[in-house]
């Protein structure tokens, strides 16, 4: 069983019709009942509770992090960023999901703008596995669709993953690195693409099934304290004389 929190600025899910139909108790709520039916140990926080509801304590108790944002990326204070980033690094997983790629965190995370090209078209996506041995993927074929969907396109502002684990095709050509697996620190890191507000992207089998592998994977094993960049890096020649 994984500690797992659920991050989710629940801006859509309140403001607009569309998505108050999909996922009419947030998609925290839904992303909650899918990983609880796991077996995993979950909670929810969301950017409007005191310090978003991602309190040291509740970091502490974290094992894997989820984030859903979208709106209000800008509104999500800077001290809570370098809190969570620090988890990260000291070990804690981190599954950025969908428009999660401009958040502040996975920007400081990855040393980029995590810029991309995107049309709302309600598309098929058909997520092509490249790495059918990760465990991210086990359970599924060489591909799964989904039906519907919002299209995100190359090129894709991020570093090479250490490991791309899906390459998603859409009906109007483009193509997208939708699984991207990385290491900073302790952390270890799986950015995945599908996933929108008014699409009921996160009801899929397939879907569903690579969020709590990617858990599983994302949680962590036994290591070392990780340095932050406030840390020395080796020992002063003063203090070896």
């Amino acid at each position: 069983m994984v500690a797992v929190t659920i991050w989710n600025e629940y801006r859509h899910e309140r403001e607009n019709e569309d998505a108050m139909e999909v996922y009419p108790d947030g998609i925290h709520s839904k992303l909650a009942d899918v990983l609880s039916e796991y077996g995993h140990d979950v909670r929810t926080a969301t950017l409007d509770e005191p310090e978003h509801g991602l309190t040291k304590d509740v970091l502490d108790q974290t094992d894997v992090l989820l984030w859903w944002g979208h709106l209000a990326h800008d509104e999500v204070d800077d001290a809570v960023v370098k809190r969570v980033k620090r988890r990260v690094l000291e070990g804690m997983g981190y599954v950025p999901l969908h428009s999660s790629h401009e958040s502040k965190l996975f920007q400081a995370l990855m040393g980029t703008d995590g810029t991309l090209r995107w049309r709302e078209a309600g598309e098929k996506e058909r997520l092509w596995v490249v790495e059918p041995s990760h465990p991210i993927v086990d359970g599924l074929g060489e591909y799964f669709e989904i039906p519907e969907t919002e299209m995100y396109g190359e090129r894709f502002d991020v570093p090479a993953p250490d490991v791309l684990v899906t390459i998603s095709w859409f009906e109007g050509g483009e193509v997208f690195r939708s699984g991207c697996c990385y290491r900073r620190g302790n952390g270890k890191i799986f950015y995945f693409r599908p996933g929108h507000e008014t699409f009921p992207v996160y009801y899929q089998d397939e879907v569903q099934q690579v969020l709590h592998n990617a858990v599983e994977w994302a949680a962590p094993a036994d290591a070392p304290e990780a340095r932050t960049e406030t840390e020395n890096i080796g020992t002063p020649l003063e203090s070896l004389e």
